[in-house]
């Protein structure tokens, strides 16, 4: 009991020293340090290294945990976005598969209609993939001259398209040439249909890069991104050829921006609904203007056969 005592009394003593002298210790340590360092770099050194060889497992025991915590967070996280993604799947398709429904039953009306209506298509065409080898160059008049004419069966009035869609119409023929007038000449007009609404109008050039629409039955219809396509009045051009795309409709003036770009034009298709002494195939107007068209190859629709 007394042996207790007395060491209870000599740490407390111990103890008591330290916290007197802890602050002249640490300076008393810091100090020494530096005059080790100086005095043996290399000592130094691995005395660090060693302290880093036993505390680098130490920390990386530590760092496990954690990696395997925040690891374990992000599979959480993607798991929950998979369910929302798949949910959002699962409604998209129930909606296409209504839709595919619908489609089908549409179609098998439209074919009884049409058997009971005895429609008949519109005309087959054939076209000419021609190079743009020069334009008007004039404020005035805008136009495009082609390096096919009359040889390769281009009439005048036969429709120019692009990939987009209709840029205008042959207007002069030549034996090698042709010339094209674009939907933005000022002398231009085309009878067209709003396709949303079914509006006739006529399709005005004024030599500016948007056209405007006059004619119309109700302007206040028509809305900004309304298609516009060829109406098939006049007898030149069938109906459904596509040609711009609205773009304002302020102060009762309705502006129609072209779908085919006419800037930068090397090749165009000059298309014969039956009229004219072009080749005619199978394939309807709207796939005059849907692949893209080729580089090389300018020749009538169907030669070499």
């Amino acid at each position: 009991m007394a042996f207790r005592e007395a060491v209870a009394q000599a740490a407390a003593s111990v103890r008591h020293l330290v916290q007197r002298f802890s602050l002249a210790l640490l300076v008393s340590a810091a100090v020494g340090t530096m005059l080790i360092g100086k005095a043996d770099t290399v000592l130094l050194e691995r005395v660090r290294a060693a302290a880093l060889d036993l505390a680098t497992p130490l920390l990386e025991a530590i760092s496990r945990p954690v990696a395997t915590v925040n690891q374990l967070i992000t599979d959480i996280e993607d798991l929950a976005d998979l369910r929302a993604e798949n949910a959002r799947l699962r409604e998209e398709n129930a909606r296409l598969l209504a839709w595919q429904s619908v489609a089908r039953r549409l179609e098998v009306e439209n074919a009884e209609l049409r058997g009971l209506l005895n429609f008949k298509e519109g005309p087959q065409a054939g076209f000419i993939t021609a190079r743009v080898v020069g334009d008007s160059g004039s404020a005035f008049v805008r136009s495009m001259l082609l390096n096919v004419g009359r040889r390769a069966g281009v009439a005048g009035g036969q429709a120019v398209v692009t990939g987009e869609g209709l840029i205008g119409r042959i207007t002069e023929v030549g034996e090698g040439w042709s010339r094209v007038l674009l939907l933005s000449d000022l002398s231009f007009r085309l009878p067209v249909l709003v396709e949303r609404t079914r509006e006739r109008a006529i399709l005005t050039g004024d030599n500016s890069a948007m056209p405007k629409l006059s004619m119309a039955q109700s302007v206040v219809g028509i809305q900004v991104g309304d298609r516009i396509i060829t109406s098939g009045h006049g007898g030149s051009f069938p109906v459904g050829i596509p040609v711009g795309v609205v773009t304002s409709t302020t102060d009762g003036s309705i502006r129609v921006k072209p779908l085919g770009d006419t800037t930068r034009l090397e090749f165009v298709r000059v298309i014969d609904y039956g009229i004219t002494g072009l080749v005619t195939g199978p394939a309807p107007p709207q796939e005059m203007y849907g692949p893209p068209l080729p580089p090389a190859g300018l020749r009538p629709a169907g030669a070499g056969k």
